[in-house]
């Protein structure tokens, strides 16, 4: 039920039920125009002002990040040219010390590696994790079947995440 139908009087009288008229709007004069127009500009301008500082953040924000990427990528670089710098060496000495040079540049780039957090996924004789490893073959063995025996590739790991995976074969176990 409407308030009109439980007060006939007021559909009536245009009254508020109270015996009162309701209030009606007094007219804008124009100063209150004028200042209606003028607080609309001001919120305007700041909004705008507003958006286009949030469109330079989003670009600063934008730039650093490339920067700070750009950084890191140099700094991988300028260790793995040391390595590069060591394998030059190594190329110009003579063949009854390129062995033990080989080694040395080896642990050398691998130490650079584990310093940027680049680290080998241990394989062999482990269970086959297909979150870690990528079977290429499947031979028997005298292993636990899906054991881990031969690694073809190793597989590597940039801080948890793994960024290649260790190419191995696997065993069928005992196949007597």
């Amino acid at each position: 039920m409407s308030d009109a139908e439980r007060n006939p009087e007021q559909k009536e009288t245009g009254t508020n039920g109270t015996g009162e008229n309701p209030p009606t709007e007094a007219p804008v004069t124009v100063s209150e125009l004028e200042k209606q127009k003028k607080a609309f500009a001001d919120l305007n301008d700041q909004l705008l002002r507003l958006a286009a500082d949030f469109d330079n953040f989003r670009r600063r924000t934008s730039q650093e990040r490339e920067s700070v990427i750009a950084l890191a990528n140099e700094r991988f670089a300028v260790d793995l040219l040391e390595v590069v710098d060591n394998l030059d060496r190594a190329l110009k000495s003579d063949d009854a010390h390129l062995r033990e040079g080989v080694t040395q540049i080896r642990q050398l780039f691998s130490t650079q590696l584990q310093r940027h957090g680049i680290t080998p996924i241990d394989s062999l004789d482990k269970p086959f994790n297909p979150g870690e490893h990528e079977a290429i073959a499947h031979v028997p063995s005298d292993k636990p079947e899906g054991t881990v025996i031969d690694e073809v590739t190793c597989g590597y790991k940039m801080h948890d995440k793994i960024i290649r995976h260790a190419k191995v074969a696997v065993s069928k176990g005992n196949q007597d």
